[in-house]
């Protein structure tokens, strides 16, 4: 595939003109495109998803504290662990169009890769990490405080929301799948206030479970549960042999 303009990645993400492109490349680099092209291992952007990981940590804990100055130790990172979710990561990757810039190998590319949930949330915290090496903490603050405020007045707003479902057959579709099939296996409780049990399956294969005091949320759970536990069973989805990690 040809190789985007890297300054004009920069400029779009809004990232200081001294931004190491280099660096940036790399934070898009996915391992499909590594193995594919015979390059090393390290120049994947997994070491910087590693590092990117724990700087965003960091970032939205010292925000969360600043904004929230009357919420205990608990509600605080009950609100964290909202922001850092899979899906709040793929949902912030795609508001700034991560996928544009993501390089693939060629059979990642035919199948979707720039739009999979995991592949654009992975990249948006290997960017991150891209960020705060070259810039520094001012820098990495700036990009995350622009990248997650939509996703932030949400949650001040009350409306942080994740539809599991949605995302669930989105990834499924993006691999070729057909959608996804939910299934009640048990009914628990009082009539007045029942749990469902739901199971997801595809192809037959049960991929998560989950429960709720309705069928909708149960299904949501049992989505969100999918989705969690992606890395175990998208590799089959995929028809891929499983990867060795570096």
């Amino acid at each position: 595939m040809q190789e985007p303009d890297w300054a004009a990645a920069r400029n779009a993400l809004g990232l200081p003109a001294d931004q190491d492109l280099e660096l940036l490349r790399q934070a898009f680099c996915h391992g499909s495109y590594v193995r594919e092209n015979g390059l090393p291992p390290l120049s994947s952007n997994q070491r910087l998803e590693f590092l990117g990981d724990a700087v965003l940590d960091l970032v939205l804990a010292e925000q969360l504290y600043q904004t929230y100055p009357s919420l205990s130790e608990g509600e605080l990172t009950k609100l964290k662990a909202g922001l850092v979710r899979a899906e709040a990561l793929h949902r912030v990757a795609c508001e700034i169009g991560l996928g544009q810039w993501v390089l693939l190998g060629q059979g990642e590319a035919d199948g979707g890769g720039n739009k999979k949930p995991s592949i654009l949330s992975d990249c948006l915290e290997a960017i991150i990490a891209a960020v705060y090496l070259s810039g520094g903490w001012d820098a990495v603050c700036e990009f995350i405080g622009s990248a997650f405020a939509a996703i932030m007045e949400d949650l001040g707003a009350g409306r942080l929301n994740f539809d599991h479902k949605s995302l669930l057959q989105e990834l499924m579709q993006a691999n070729g799948s057909r959608p996804p099939v939910y299934r009640t296996v048990e009914t628990r409780g009082q009539a007045h206030r029942p749990t469902f049990i739901v199971q997801v399956s595809f192809n037959g294969h049960v991929i998560g479970s989950g429960e709720g005091n309705s069928k909708q949320e149960a299904e949501q759970a049992a989505a969100g549960a999918a989705l969690a536990s992606r890395d175990e069973w998208l590799p089959e989805l995929r028809g891929e042999e499983p990867q060795p990690v570096d």
